[in-house]
């Protein structure tokens, strides 16, 4: 519970910081506000083309009595838009990435330098046009991941009593740990660090990743509100990364013990050493007389 309370503290740190720098939350909407408008048009386009899909998928229930026919349909309609929507949650933060990958890039790049105790930032030392394909592919890979895991879950979804109470909480889960790497990744690309590490990494922290990530896709449910939260989460996820690659301990400094002693200073101007006319050599005491 502990780790899972860290997570979600990511999160509202990096609220609070693009709070605290008003052009940065502006900066960072741009991108949100035009996935928005193309993920807006995409999900209208399924509530009103569901109906014939699903009409067009079942030709065996077209000599259904009613209301079984309605209901079948119906239910199936509901599922479609579902996963949908699931889709739609699960990608759009890696489609807001890809088409503000310069505007997330420099707001996580400030970030960086502003936990830095010397002011820097790492970077990557690619191109524009490298890190975007990097991204992109990167993105790919990660979707077809989440495409997997979302048609195992639609049947799933089929089960009485599970699939109505486990198996969305396990959507859950599985869509807040990829929106987390999703983000992430922004900060890790710039160290260079591949997706099999960045999965790695976020797997030896799972319950903190599952902190950050599930309120993150709960609140992404909720229309326009994943546009206004973005800009934070970019930057949580890069204080996040910061901490979890321990970039902010400082660097251990030797024990006073494990220090070498100095050597004693010559003088290269004096001459040997020599000997003290004063000083007599040490003779042990004779023997006593019997």
């Amino acid at each position: 519970m502990r780790d899972l309370g860290t997570g979600f503290g990511y999160l509202t740190k990096g609220q609070r910081w693009v709070a605290g720098h008003g052009r940065w939350l502006g900066f960072g909407l741009i991108p949100g506000l035009i996935t928005l408008v193309l993920y807006a048009a995409a999900l209208v386009g399924l509530g009103f083309g569901a109906d014939d899909f699903i009409a067009w998928a079942t030709p065996f229930a077209d000599d259904w009595n009613s209301p079984w026919l309605g209901l079948f349909r119906g239910f199936l309609t509901v599922l479609l838009f579902a996963l949908g929507l699931f889709l739609a949650v699960i990608t759009f933060t890696a489609v807001t990435l890809l088409v503000g990958q310069p505007f997330y890039e420099s707001l996580s790049e400030q970030v960086d330098k502003s936990e830095s105790p010397d002011g820097t930032a790492p970077e990557s030392g690619l191109s524009l046009g490298r890190e975007l394909w990097i991204s992109a592919r990167d993105s790919l890979r990660i979707l077809v991941r989440a495409m997997l895991w979302a048609v195992l879950l639609f049947a799933l979804g089929f089960i009485p009593v599970l699939g109505q109470t486990v198996v969305p909480a396990i959507g859950f889960c599985v869509t807040g740990f990829f929106l987390a790497q999703e983000l992430t990744s922004v900060a890790l690309q710039r160290r260079r660090v591949e997706v099999r590490e960045q999965l790695a990494l976020l797997r030896a922290h799972r319950m903190q990743i599952w902190g950050f990530g599930v309120p993150l896709a709960v609140c992404f449910l909720i229309p326009f509100v994943a546009v206004f939260l973005m800009p934070g989460a970019v930057a949580g996820a890069t204080l996040m990364v910061r901490d979890l690659r321990r970039e902010n301990e400082p660097e251990p400094q030797a024990h006073p013990r494990s220090q070498p002693h100095p050597q004693p200073q010559v003088n290269p101007y004096a001459g040997p050493a020599q000997p003290n006319p004063y000083q007599q050599p040490y003779a042990p005491p004779p023997p006593p007389s019997s």
